[in-house]
């Protein structure tokens, strides 16, 4: 990846600016010293400048004032007051990108910019998740109004360094939160049940979570590397009268095409809520 010449600003010290300034670093995209970071906690801004030696303040203002790009990573509910906080150091030159979960952009536009219309704001909003902690994160990425191809491009770069990305129409995010955002929980909540159904079955609590553990791992890295369909993939395992066959019965007798379904449309539909909210 080619280097940033931009100062970069995180509004917020948790584990996602943890993993995003890691990633950056890492993949050379920029330099300690271009990146700025304010939390509440004193503690969250010790622990971040330990891990990654970035400069760190208490004043949010401050990292508006030294940053071109601005990253809120702030809990939902206090995009309004930080946005509040924030407006009267927002211009039309710095890039403001949220990985707030259901914040819009004209939500973020109209705070920053002082109202409906009176002064334009370059918003990227982007749904990660969790597994960019690890470097494996899925991340979509959409523009507001202002923003320019240059701004979406810059935050690609960005979430590249930390995972995928895809660039999306901002309405298909409330899908992207109910599928991406909230799927490594419904991912650890399998593993979990895979995992008691081992022990209650026979193995002890080491050996089954050994087990499921690897064979998530490997199903995953072998749905990722070998260019084949899932269902061709399934297929490769499922021999007709065979284990595997009465495995997935059971899971389509239960209806668990349908139940996936329902999981990602309740997320999605609790996403366009607090959207409006």
């Amino acid at each position: 990846m080619e280097m940033l010449n931009q100062r970069i600003g995180f509004i917020g010290a948790g584990n996602m600016a943890s993993a995003i300034i890691s990633g950056m670093l890492r993949a050379g995209l920029v330099a300690e010293e271009q990146i700025v970071v304010s939390d509440i906690s004193t503690e969250q801004l010790r622990l971040i400048e330990g891990k990654t030696r970035v400069r760190t303040l208490e004043n949010n203002a401050w990292v508006v004032d030294r940053s071109d790009v601005i990253i809120f990573c702030v809990k939902p509910f206090h995009m309004a007051n930080v946005c509040a906080e924030l407006q009267p150091y927002a211009s039309p030159d710095k890039l403001f990108i949220s990985i707030c979960a259901g914040i819009t952009t004209p939500f973020i536009e109209e705070r920053l910019g002082g109202g409906a219309d009176a002064m334009p704001v370059r918003v990227v909003r982007v749904m990660s998740n969790t597994p960019a902690l690890v470097g494996c994160g899925a991340a979509a990425i959409a523009p507001g109004r202002h923003a320019s191809t240059t701004d979406v491009a810059l935050a690609v770069n960005i979430f590249q360094s930390v995972g995928t990305t895809v660039v999306l129409e901002e309405e298909k995010l409330d899908v992207v939160t109910g599928l991406s955002g909230s799927g490594p929980a419904y991912f650890f909540y399998f593993a979990e049940a895979l995992i008691v159904a081992g022990i209650e079955l026979g193995l002890t609590e080491s050996e089954s979570r050994m087990l499921v553990m690897q064979t998530f791992l490997g199903a995953a890295r072998m749905a990722h590397e070998s260019g084949m369909l899932l269902g061709e993939l399934r297929a490769a395992v499922t021999t007709k009268g065979g284990t595997t066959e009465a495995g997935l019965r059971a899971l389509d007798e239960s209806g668990f095409i349908e139940l996936a379904y329902r999981c990602v449309e309740n997320a999605a539909r609790r996403s366009r809520e607090l959207s409006k909210q």
